[in-house]
């Protein structure tokens, strides 16, 4: 009887092990779910605002570009920060993003182009063709803001990048708002936004995790 009764404590022992692991990785994966479920949320809250307080720069963040022509997703941004140049929300329009393998453009060349052709004054338009990436741009932008005396930027990009934006921009040392376009392929069908939310989420969560951009990390395109 000893020996038996000792047996059914042992097995009660290790099952109850079992039950609390479970427990715990249980109580894991809704805390994941709840942190990712909030930054979805917050990604899509901040998509929806428009800040355009009056700053010292509009940065239009770069996207892919054709020979020096931009991309429909980057022209919908070079539009949008066209307008918040003619509103006076800023004296100057930067435009970042460096050049890919086998490009003879920059992102950010291509955008003055663009720029110039719809009469920009060459006095109201700067290039910073450094970085392949949001990180890395906004952190060549902020170097540049510090050389200049400028603190203050109203970014233009897509509505779910705004947040992701916002947060590198800011810990580059930038006062940041973010006013995104509402037009272009990144907000055409609801299928799109939601696969780019779902994007950023892991992106967004990915930075704050590393400190780091998303450029050859694991699962996210």
């Amino acid at each position: 009887m000893g020996r038996f009764g000792d047996g059914l404590a042992s097995r009660g022992t290790h099952t109850g092990v079992i039950g609390n692991v479970g427990r715990v990785a249980a109580a894991l994966v809704v805390a994941v779910g709840l942190i990712m479920g909030a930054t979805a949320v917050n990604i899509w809250w901040t998509a929806r605002q428009d800040q355009r307080p009056v700053s010292d720069a509009i940065v239009v963040l770069g996207s892919a570009q054709y020979n020096g022509r931009p991309s429909p997703i980057f022209e919908a941004r070079l539009d949008h920060a066209l307008d918040l140049y003619n509103d006076g929300v800023a004296p100057m329009i930067i435009t970042v993003g460096g050049r890919r393998e086998g490009d003879l453009y920059t992102e950010a060349e291509a955008g003055l182009l663009w720029l110039a052709a719809e009469g920009v004054p060459e006095e109201a338009m700067l290039a910073i063709p450094d970085g392949t990436d949001t990180l890395k741009s906004l952190q060549a932008v902020a170097a540049h803001f510090s050389e200049q005396g400028l603190s203050t930027a109203v970014l233009v990009t897509d509505p779910w990048h705004a947040m992701r934006a916002i947060r590198m921009a800011t810990d580059a040392g930038i006062e940041a708002s973010s006013s995104p376009t509402r037009q272009g392929p990144a907000v055409q069908t609801r299928s799109t936004q939601v696969r780019y939310i779902a994007r950023e989420t892991a992106a967004y969560l990915f930075y704050r995790l590393t400190g780091s951009s998303t450029t050859g990390a694991p699962g996210i395109n």
